[in-house]
């Protein structure tokens, strides 16, 4: 038995390795990749997904934490390191910085759960952010993400502010090696930019205000703007049509980007 064959995933990391080639497949076809793509891999693990992904002729730089994996890669894929047609790279994907001379990008992950939420805050946030980005990611997160429910969220508006989510398939739990306590899914971000603000202040603004919306979710968007005065949230709903019972959740986000400016 080889030495990663024998490697025990690890709690801490999140690692949840995936052996679906369904799931691999449908990942690799939702990322529309051509031989021209340079594309950032979170947590290439045993290399399922970056040997799929190496297939398509795309250049790619994968992100590994763990470095017990690091020899295993190095050795299975040395052909493409040599070629530079991979780039491995051991660090934490969130204290990581993308190398200058990269300007245009896509960003395909398996995300530990817990850290889904930071990876697509620090990338969607980023000044050079992916143009598209193909995440597997527990299920629930996914329809939060698109607000399946039709209930808005700060991770829905979020994602919105600078793309357009969509559900690709659900991945079932025993697609992964070793089995998480939850179904997964694949979603895509695509068109990412900042092409919803009309400068930076939009930006700030915008965040400012759902952060302030949502600060209570129970409470309605009058009372969460608790910073106002009642003369300034009166002149503020009636400027921009808004109910005065209205809850942050129940507001789309194109409203949220008018009423930001």
């Amino acid at each position: 038995m080889s030495e990663v064959q024998k490697h025990i995933a690890k709690k801490s990391l999140g690692q949840n390795f995936l052996n679906s080639p369904k799931a691999l497949r449908q990942i690799i076809e939702a990322s529309h990749l051509t031989k021209n793509d340079v594309v950032l891999e979170v947590g290439p693990g045993k290399g399922a997904l970056t040997e799929k992904l190496l297939e398509t002729g795309a250049t790619i730089l994968a992100i590994e934490k763990d470095r017990e994996l690091i020899p295993y890669l190095t050795e299975k894929f040395a052909v493409y390191i040599k070629s530079k047609k991979l780039k491995l790279v051991e660090a934490d994907i969130l204290e990581y910085a993308l190398p200058k001379g990269i300007t245009s990008y896509k960003l395909v992950a398996n995300i530990p759960y817990y850290i889904t939420g930071a990876i697509i805050r620090k990338f969607l946030d980023a000044d050079k952010q992916p143009n598209h980005m193909t995440l597997l990611v527990q299920k629930e997160v996914a329809e939060r993400m698109i607000a399946r429910d039709k209930k808005e969220s700060l991770l829905s508006l979020a994602v919105k502010a600078y793309g357009t989510p969509k559900i690709i398939s659900i991945v079932p739990r025993g697609a992964f090696a070793p089995a998480p306590s939850v179904d997964s899914a694949i979603i895509a971000i695509e068109t990412i930019s900042r092409k919803n603000f009309k400068n930076k202040k939009h930006e700030t603004n915008f965040f400012e205000l759902i952060h302030k919306g949502f600060a209570h979710k129970r409470k309605t968007l009058w009372h969460n703007l608790d910073t106002m005065s009642t003369e300034e949230k009166e002149s503020f709903f009636e400027k921009n049509s808004l109910d005065k019972k209205v809850r942050a959740e129940d507001i789309a986000i194109e409203k949220w980007l008018e009423i930001s400016k």
